[in-house]
């Protein structure tokens, strides 16, 4: 028995002690933030901080969400599987309502020997998996630090909301619920950083940091989420006073593609919630300016709270053995294609800034052209932490472009989602509800292009409960393929082309003009991504 104890503590010394040499992993989320960073070639954006990581790590330039809506972007990055995988194609069904077995990346990590912990939003909200996911709670109280109150700093903008809601509900009942209500899209309020929940959950991350760093012996991954530039677009009045308004680059292209499939684009319902936005027809070219500095001042915002989160780690001593990663969990439309949002299969949508740094790189500040994925960040923090890789994961590992970011990688990356015109901007499916609200005219709207360009393809059941777009992003071209859900292996009902080459925009749908180009990338598209590397 002797003999037995002595090796039991033993074994659990040199568990400890394997542990305890893993790395460290900040991981880094921030919502709705599209690559408009000055490291991904912005002329306005004002971001220093994820500049400077970039110069100093590997910045992908091409990386792609699996679909472009908060919960099954990062339902498909927490656990390493795809949409068709998880079942998760829009924000009202829960991770573990359709997969309660699924291993996600930090329950893995948890199993590794890690402390797993997380402040503000990582996964979609509702859907934390505490159970799962996390081994500890973060810090709960900051000494002389109030926890903000409401969406708004100024109390007469949450009084807006909440009379706004009031309004909704007792117009509309349930259906006001499902996002029908809000209160402004912006606020410039003159207060410090921690006066919004971003800025608080930074310093509540930093402190749990510093709580972790005093075990030597487990590895932590820490998992901190930014909100902003999610909408309401609210920041501090100094991030607001870094830009000119008058200097802003409005949309280069703000009309739908040309032969562009009339299903493709939403009439921004996300936007339209909102107080002060109207509720039909175009937005104008002021409002549509000042909509575009309030999502910049977001973005300076959630980088000078990167910027401390950082500093904190440096301060602390840990910076050498830890891993940063930063991502985006879709892009979004800002008056581009003529729509504000995320919610679509094009590029402005599905591509997003991911930015990795590691300690021991052996090549720094590169921009890789590499086509990425979110759903390869599960694998390739595995990979760097030296514990095995699950075998569910459907990404793929991309550590190989750390030394080498110019080499031969993947071939395409894939993305969906259901039919961005006839959803809710939740991209659930459409309430009843709905058309008897201020959102019905915009459906009628919608719904008639899409009868006049598919004719005798019109189903409604179809094109509102089961029509996905597919679209798959090659090193040239992008393709999306319009199919019913129900049988995707028949022939899609429409299908896009854009050349990236000579159209970066995607202005043009070329798939007409290019049968034989179409059949050998519908061909690439049926492969799937095990095909791609």
């Amino acid at each position: 028995m002797k003999h037995l104890f002595a090796f039991a503590i033993l074994f659990g010394l040199s568990m400890a002690a394997e542990a305890a040499d893993k790395p460290n992993i900040l991981f880094i989320a921030v919502d709705d933030l599209r690559p408009e960073l000055g490291c991904y070639g912005s002329e306005i954006a004002v971001s220093p901080n994820l500049d400077a990581l970039a110069s100093d790590g590997l910045l992908f330039n091409r990386a792609y969400c699996q679909q472009a809506i908060c919960r099954p972007s990062r339902a498909s990055l927490m656990t390493g599987a795809r949409p068709e995988t998880t079942g998760l194609f829009h924000n009202y069904v829960s991770l573990r309502e359709l997969q309660p077995d699924i291993v996600t990346l930090p329950q893995h990590l948890i199993g590794q020997g890690y402390e797993t912990v997380y402040c503000g939003k990582i996964f979609h909200e509702g859907d934390n998996d505490e159970e799962n996911s996390w081994s500890r709670n973060p810090v709960k109280w900051l000494k002389g630090v109030e926890k903000p109150r409401g969406a708004f700093a100024l109390p007469e903008n949450n009084r807006i909301k909440s009379e706004n809601f009031k309004e909704m509900l007792a117009q509309y009942g349930e259906a006001a619920k499902r996002g029908l209500s809000s209160g402004p899209a912006y606020e410039n309020a003159d207060v410090p950083d921690h006066a919004y929940i971003d800025g608080y959950e930074t310093l509540r991350a930093i402190a749990t940091m510093k709580e972790m760093a005093a075990n030597k012996d487990k590895p932590f991954f820490l998992a901190l989420g930014f909100k902003k530039p999610h909408l309401n677009w609210t920041a501090p009045k100094k991030y607001w006073d870094m830009y000119d308004p008058a200097e802003i680059p409005m949309a280069d292209h703000d009309e739908a593609p040309e032969n562009g499939a009339a299903m493709g684009l939403h009439a921004s319902f996300e936007l339209r919630t909102r107080a002060g936005i109207p509720k039909y027809g175009p937005l104008g070219p002021e409002l549509s300016r000042t909509l575009k500095h309030a999502y910049l001042a977001c973005v300076s915002y959630v980088d000078a709270q990167i910027g401390k989160m950082i500093a904190a780690i440096q301060e602390e001593g840990l910076r050498e053995n830890t891993i940063i990663v930063v991502w985006g969990d879709h892009g979004w439309h800002l008056g581009d294609m003529g729509v504000w949002g995320k919610a679509t299969n094009y590029e402005i949508a599905t591509r997003v800034p991911l930015i990795i740094w590691t300690p021991d790189m052996q090549t720094r500040g590169e921009k890789t052209e590499a086509l990425g994925e979110l759903v390869d960040i599960y694998p390739t923090l595995c990979e760097l932490a030296g514990v095995p890789v699950p075998e569910h994961t459907e990404g793929h590992s991309f550590v190989p472009l750390l030394d080498k970011p110019h080499q031969s990688w993947k071939q395409a990356a894939f993305s969906q989602y259901p039919n961005p015109a006839l959803r809710e901007w939740a991209a659930n499916p459409l309430s009843p509800a709905m058309r008897e609200t201020w959102f019905g005219p915009l459906i009628s709207d919608v719904e008639a292009r899409i009868q006049k360009q598919q004719g005798d393809r019109w189903d409604r059941e179809l094109f509102e409960e089961h029509l996905m777009g597919y679209t798959m992003r090659t090193d040239r071209y992008r393709l999306v393929a319009w199919r019913d859900h129900r049988n995707p292996d028949a022939k899609p009902l429409y299908v896009e082309l854009f050349d990236h080459q000579t159209d970066p925009q995607e202005t043009t749908n070329i798939a007409d003009d290019h049968p034989e180009l179409v059949a050998e990338l519908l061909k690439q598209m049926n492969a799937g991504w095990k095909a791609a590397l």
